[in-house]
């Protein structure tokens, strides 16, 4: 009879503690602590603190809530981890999120360009942690979110580019290795001049570029396009620059990462297997790495091994190296422009070159181009 009467009581209060602990907003008298969590609404994302591979550190990150492998897509105090469980993650009357170490000593804290009369932290179900107003769930209001200062992974709808009002850089750095967020070698960023495209870096080495957008695609990410369940989005205008990307469906799982090793890898999630499959990534074959071909060179994809050559009516600028497949130095014209009687000649499936030491025109038709370039 007691048994009876004790195991209700018992399941009540593990569903309280559960329910308890599984949080999306928290305002200044809820800190959260090493070992509770912060989860959105829909169960999809988790944020707390962890420590990844085989470290011992403590860092506040957001990961998947509902797969079995913990796959972190953001980290917050990457570079100064905790050395013990004693983590708090408190946000201030001001409207700032600060992280304490056990001395109550602020080691990691979050702006904000404006004061603050009611602050809370939401934990939305887009994986994004944003500081706002309570009761305010206009984003472009809000104080302060984790999506405008990423790590080294890209969520649906966040944003590669530029803000250029206040010159805020949305860009990607990996980890150093598996066991240490702390930055690396390796950024994914929208560079500013010229018609902007996206690049990956080794330090200030440029590794690959996408390619300019050409309306649909960037034209050196064939596989990156929108389709039935994707959509792919393009800002240019004076007040932002910046590529981000949606899916129709919130059931499906995605994200881009910049690895350690220098990779950018797109994976989607397998929900039967619960493992990521990859989809895609930025250096697919040889031809994509970094001028390879040199100034007017053409690499073909469909080349084995890799075969450089010059475009039509170019020729090799140093033969020797180039019969050694050095062809950094690239192609010069075979003849002279003649500004009188020379056209155009017509290359599709090509990434478009760089533009930075050249001018662009959006409002153009490509007749219009063509007239004001000959």
């Amino acid at each position: 009879m007691h048994f009876i009467s004790i195991l209700p009581f018992c399941f009540f209060l593990l569903l309280d503690r559960e329910v308890a602990t599984a949080i999306d907003i928290i305002n200044t008298t809820q800190p959260i602590i090493d070992g509770d969590t912060m989860v959105s609404a829909d169960g999809t994302y988790e944020l707390g603190f962890f420590s990844p591979g085989k470290s011992k550190d403590r860092y506040l990150g957001i990961w998947y809530g509902k797969i079995r492998v913990q796959t972190v897509v953001w980290v917050a105090n990457r570079e100064t981890p905790l050395n013990d469980s004693s983590g708090v993650l408190r946000l201030t009357n001001k409207g700032i999120l600060i992280i304490l170490d056990r001395h109550k000593s602020v080691i990691r804290s979050s702006n904000t360009t404006r004061p603050a009369r009611n602050p809370t932290a939401q934990f939305l179900d887009s994986g994004n942690l944003v500081v706002k107003e309570e009761g305010d769930s206009n984003l472009e209001n809000s104080l302060w979110q984790s999506f405008e200062h990423p790590t080294d992974t890209i969520l649906a709808d966040m944003k590669i580019g530029w803000n250029r009002i206040t010159g805020m850089n949305w860009y990607l750095t990996s980890w150093k290795s598996a066991d240490d967020p702390s930055r690396g070698n390796f950024t994914c960023m929208m560079v500013p001049y010229g018609y902007p495209e996206i690049v990956l870096t080794e330090g200030s080495k440029v590794k690959c570029r996408s390619g300019a957008w050409n309306g649909i695609l960037l034209s050196g990410l064939t596989q990156l396009k929108s389709t039935s369940k994707f959509r792919i989005e393009f800002l240019f205008n004076e007040k932002e620059m910046f590529l981000t990307y949606h899916f129709h469906s919130s059931s499906i799982l995605s994200r881009a990462v910049v690895s350690p090793n220098g990779d950018f890898q797109e994976f989607a999630l397998n929900e039967k297997t619960q493992s990521w499959f990859l989809y895609d990534t930025g250096t697919t074959d040889n031809c994509d790495r970094y001028a390879l071909c040199g100034t007017n060179g053409i690499c073909s994809i469909d080349s084995s091994p890799v075969l450089c050559d010059c475009l039509d009516g170019f020729v090799p600028k140093t033969p020797r190296d180039w019969n050694v497949a050095d062809w950094s130095n690239g192609c010069v014209r075979r003849t002279p422009l003649n500004c009188s009687g020379d056209g155009f000649r017509k290359l599709s499936g090509l990434k478009l070159p760089e533009t930075k030491t050249s001018w662009f025109n959006t409002s153009m038709n490509l007749e219009e181009c063509k007239k004001k370039c000959i």
